[in-house]
């Protein structure tokens, strides 16, 4: 089994290229929706939540699990491996084994990565626009990324401020939903960005809004297909089954009413 959490339901937009390439594999999907958003909290408030999330999943039957969330990924997934992928550490097997029930003796965590690097090859302009959440832009691992990006390009970025709230009240379209992308893109197409790099798990769902307001010639990244593929090569390298051979299901578990985060499944999931 795959497990997947996010902050609600962003991370549905990287479940949804997962299952592409593993429609078999059987999954279980966390929205910490009661946490939502995660953008302005801790680094520690996050590693808590995360912590807590993985032991739900590993005690569902999760073998490895995708930290949908690029927040989530950038204060957290360190800890997360430390505390639980070295199996050579006797610790960490024992943490393993105990929060998966004795079935696993370490657990791999995939992430999330803003995109800047493919972004490269991409512009034209040599002007780079990511969106983001603040907690994303500060992070010390995003603010890695950035730095090998040498030469004449130029990072722009900015904070989708409003866009996770537009996610998850559903809200992707129309005149409110390009008010609020606009306020957040328009400063990244003022600054002559010809790539935008979408560095949100919810951000996908407003790509045709997105896309409507940046017009021709602006080409917008998600990252989540090569993190799905990502996710199936480490699976293979650990020695986990191809992806093929669950039994498909999937289970929706949330930290707040899980409404929303069904209904959101049915629209994007099972279109």
């Amino acid at each position: 089994m795959i497990g997947i959490f996010d902050s609600g339901i962003g991370g549905l937009s990287v479940f949804r290229e997962i299952r592409k390439l593993m429609p078999g594999e059987s999954y279980a999907y966390y929205s910490d929706n009661a946490h939502c958003p995660y953008g302005e909290k801790t680094a520690d408030y996050i590693i808590g939540r995360a912590v807590q999330i993985t032991g739900i999943l590993a005690g569902k039957g999760a073998d490895i699990i995708v930290v949908a969330c690029n927040t989530a990924t950038a204060a957290a997934i360190s800890a997360l491996r430390r505390l639980y992928s070295d199996r050579s550490d006797p610790e960490v097997r024992k943490r393993a084994l105990e929060i998966s029930g004795g079935r696993r003796d370490h657990i791999m965590f995939i992430g999330m990565e803003p995109a800047v690097k493919p972004a490269i090859g991409l512009t034209k302009t040599g002007v780079i626009g990511v969106l983001a959440t603040a907690g994303t832009l500060k992070a010390e691992k995003y603010r890695n990324t950035r730095e090998l990006v040498h030469g004449p390009v130029k990072v722009v970025e900015h904070v989708g401020q409003g866009f996770v709230e537009l996610v998850e009240k559903g809200e992707l379209s129309g005149r409110n939903a390009e008010t609020v992308v606009e306020a957040s893109l328009r400063p990244l197409l003022d600054a002559g960005a010809d790539v935008i790099v979408l560095g949100c798990t919810h951000y996908p769902f407003l790509m045709d809004t997105i896309r409507k307001i940046a017009g021709p010639g602006i080409a917008v990244i998600d990252p989540a297909p090569a993190v799905a593929k990502h996710l199936a090569d480490v699976m293979k390298e650990d020695g986990l089954p191809d992806g093929c051979q669950g039994n498909g299901r999937v289970e929706l578990l949330s930290s707040g009413p899980d409404d929303n985060l069904k209904a959101a499944y049915a629209m994007f999931m099972t279109a």
